[in-house]
């Protein structure tokens, strides 16, 4: 496994409003390449990810992307 001198942790959630208004939405991927490539093109690797479902408001939950990255 490789080391990585420094860590950095990011959340990409799908939106609020569709969650509201459809009661569930799409993982918003277009969003999670950006932020992919743009942290590639800085150096970082993804090193692991992880998917979380989580409650919204009171009757609604949304899921959200948590990534980490290491160089």
């Amino acid at each position: 496994m490789a080391k990585y001198n420094e860590y950095k942790v990011i959340q990409v959630a799908e939106g609020g409003c569709g969650t509201l208004l459809l009661g569930s939405s799409g993982m918003p991927l277009k969003k999670l390449e950006s932020t992919l490539n743009k942290e590639a093109a800085d150096g970082w690797e993804l090193v692991f990810q992880v998917l979380e479902n989580k409650r919204f408001l009171l009757f609604w939950s949304r899921e959200s992307v948590i990534v980490t990255f290491g160089r």
